[in-house]
């Protein structure tokens, strides 16, 4: 059967082409966004295909592609510039790339909050050690007939424990960051139960399988924080330049050398 998903693949990545050359509501500026990611950072980004389109309206929502920040990784970069994010794309399978990949598209930070310096560590090493792994074809697939909104997809989907081939060897790039931050028992959307006991009640909390994840469960997600780095770095709506109001210019004179004499006299 690898074969026939191995087809449908390269169909997949056929139509993820943008389908149009739209701009983004709000441009990335790529200092903002590089002084304000930390590692262990996921970054959600509206993807323009195809099958961008269909995740986002499976998923209701605005992102289609997620990748982990990591930091600059040594040994790797594209004109000069490091790769810092570690991504699963249908192209090329787990790979590094520059932050400048995404600066023309709409894109979210979303980060793990308390998470320790070790851990972070380990979540960025995992994702960094799965470089080279292919994509799982069968789990993007899995994945539109879980969140598509028929009724028998939703009997299904109530038995579903896993998606995907359940090759080690193929991951997508939600399930890759899910993976790295399951390895540290980081919650992302854990299924809670509540147990009532004699003194008092308790949530027992149980990770999800890795396959069932999508970029915008990062976004919904109750423990990771969204930052906007035009916020993160100081933001004063005083500051705003508006066309439909009058600017204050400050007008440089240059004065002659005698009357500056005479009011320099003055002072």
């Amino acid at each position: 059967m690898g074969w026939m998903f191995d087809s449908a693949g390269r169909l997949i990545a056929r139509l993820q082409k943008p389908t149009n050359h739209r701009a983004p509501f709000t441009v990335n500026d790529l200092t903002a966004l590089r002084d304000t990611l930390q590692p262990g950072d996921v970054l959600l980004v509206e993807g323009k295909g195809r099958i961008s389109g269909s995740i986002k309206y499976l998923t209701q929502s605005t992102w289609s592609h997620s990748a982990l920040y990591v930091g600059p990784i040594a040994g790797t970069a594209t004109d000069g510039e490091p790769h810092v994010l570690i991504e699963a794309n249908i192209d090329e399978g787990v790979v590094s790339a520059p932050l400048s990949k995404y600066l023309h598209c709409q894109t979210r930070i979303c980060r793990p909050v308390g998470l320790s310096d070790a851990d972070c560590e380990k979540v960025c090493r995992y994702a960094s050690e799965r470089i080279g792994l292919g994509y799982d074809f069968k789990n993007v697939i899995d994945l539109m007939r879980y969140l598509f909104p028929w009724p028998v997809t939703q009997r299904w989907n109530r038995r579903t424990i896993a998606l995907g081939s359940g090759d080690a060897s193929r991951i997508i790039c939600s399930s890759l960051i899910a993976q790295a931050f399951d390895a540290v028992r980081y919650p992302i959307l854990p299924k809670i139960t509540r147990v009532e006991s004699q003194t008092a009640p308790r949530e027992i909390a149980e990770i999800r399988h890795s396959s069932l994840y999508a970029p915008c469960d990062f976004d919904i997600s109750p423990y990771f924080m969204v930052v906007k780095p035009t916020l993160a770095r100081g933001f004063n709506y005083k500051d705003m330049h508006w066309a439909d109001l009058p600017q204050a210019h400050t007008a440089h004179v240059t004065l002659a050398p005698e009357i500056e004499g005479a009011i320099a006299e003055v002072a």
